[in-house]
């Protein structure tokens, strides 16, 4: 089991909004709150936006990183992703989790405060040591990308 550090730095968690948790047993992600202090908040088309979770996590493991990722409904439905595409929260980083929010719709969208924005996973980090070699042994695929493999 891994224990994660984490630290409430908005009070409405745990008691006006729910506290960080898994929605179902089969939930990969934790649902991530708008920690916003007005009644709304409106992001305009083509607009991004910096969104204060009111809470910091410190992993400490090297070989454990947390990744924001967008919600997919908010994505498809109102056009609602993330700023950055995902969010990369290294292991010693302890500030507040923030997310850039991005309106790539065409109209306008209300965050509410507590509303549910983005998702965080937790995975595991390979540090690979790398070997340094003249050359690379040759294979079907080789240097070719882009499509090189074709779409059938």
């Amino acid at each position: 089991m891994h224990i994660i550090d984490i630290k409430i730095l908005d009070s409405r968690i745990g008691t006006t909004f729910p506290a960080l948790k898994y929605e179902t047993c089969g939930s990969s992600g934790l649902d991530l709150r708008a920690c916003i202090k007005s009644n709304n908040m409106v992001i305009h088309t083509n607009q991004i936006l910096l969104i204060p979770t009111g809470i910091s996590i410190f992993i400490k493991d090297p070989l454990i990183t947390a990744i924001i990722l967008p919600r997919s409904g908010l994505g498809h439905h109102h056009g609602i992703i993330l700023g950055n595409t995902i969010g990369l929260i290294d292991s010693d980083y302890q500030g507040e989790l923030m997310i850039s929010i991005w309106n790539r719709s065409k109209k306008k969208f209300y965050i509410y405060p507590g509303n549910r924005v983005a998702q965080m996973i937790f995975v595991p980090i390979i540090k690979p040591i790398f070997n340094i070699v003249p050359d690379f042994q040759k294979t079907h695929r080789n240097i070719s990308g882009f499509g090189s493999s074709g779409i059938q």
